[in-house]
């Protein structure tokens, strides 16, 4: 090779190194992440969460991340000198970013029926039953009264899955099952007498029920459920350790009352807590 050219060719390479050495380090500078990833550490506890999911994770009207299960995340961080990190996800998502260390767990209202060996469980701490929501001045007191009536729930949700599942047999007896993009909607149709009844999560039903301070409509929750299901804290496969900490502290909030009180805040049920 002439050494002229080897020489520019030397100077090019050199000049490209230098540039992205300075872009990186300004990048840093400006608050990038040229990784696009969530700094961890061993003092910093990240939560995996939906964004859209109340009462247990969402975005409150300030625009900050609030709800049942990021408060008790919050204060487990605070009891063992933890940095607290609510982190959104995309939840078909949720394996791949715990598998990559990106999140410590998933916790949000997760499930774990059907999940049991997928993950590294917390105890269960919430019963999560699936219920019908009604009007209080209606006539209907029972699953039994909602014979030809028609009922809303929301599409992909757990009520969804029971109705067409095994609970199929209370489905049938409905006029018609539709389904809802969103609560909100089953709840203004509940309320205008467009629907009979609304089959969803017991938490999410008080919640609503409890913040729906703009109607004039009464909502009341059926005593009968159509099945239940566990809520607890997925952890990565073979994370004992940090389950075990979390799980430590997590039984002293309960002893000491404090998971009721963060119950209490939100509108949830005494009777849906799971006492370790």
């Amino acid at each position: 090779m002439n050494k002229k050219i080897g020489f520019i060719l030397a100077l090019v390479v050199i000049s490209l190194m230098m540039l992205t050495t300075v872009n990186a380090g300004l990048f840093d500078f400006l608050g990038g992440d040229t990784n696009n990833q969530t700094a961890n550490d061993n003092e910093t506890f990240i939560v995996g969460f939906d964004a859209e999911f109340p009462p247990y994770g969402y975005k409150d009207d300030s625009g900050n991340y609030t709800g049942f299960d990021l408060d008790l995340a919050k204060e487990v961080c605070e009891r063992n000198n933890w940095t607290f990190k609510a982190q959104p996800i995309d939840w078909d998502a949720k394996d791949a970013e715990l598998d990559s260390g990106s999140i410590d767990c998933i916790w949000n209202g997760f499930t774990m029926d059907g999940r049991e060996n997928d993950y590294t469980w917390s105890k269960p701490y919430f019963d999560n039953k699936q219920i019908f929501v009604v009007r209080g001045d209606s006539n209907i007191t029972s699953i039994a009264d909602l014979a030809n009536k028609t009922v809303e729930t929301q599409k992909d949700s757990s009520a969804l899955a029971a109705l067409e599942g095994d609970n199929k047999t209370i489905a049938d007896t409905f006029a018609t099952l539709t389904q809802v993009a969103d609560y909100n909607t089953a709840f203004m149709d509940l309320e205008s007498g467009a629907c009979d009844a609304v089959a969803m999560d017991i938490g999410v039903a008080e919640y609503d029920i409890k913040n729906k301070n703009d109607s004039s409509v009464e909502f009341v929750i059926l005593n009968e459920s159509i099945t239940t299901e566990k809520y607890g804290i997925g952890f990565k496969q073979g994370n004992d350790d940090l389950k075990d900490q979390v799980q430590a502290t997590l039984d002293e909030m309960f002893k000491d009352g404090t998971v009721a009180k963060i119950a209490e805040k939100y509108g949830i049920s005494q009777d849906a807590l799971i006492q370790p």
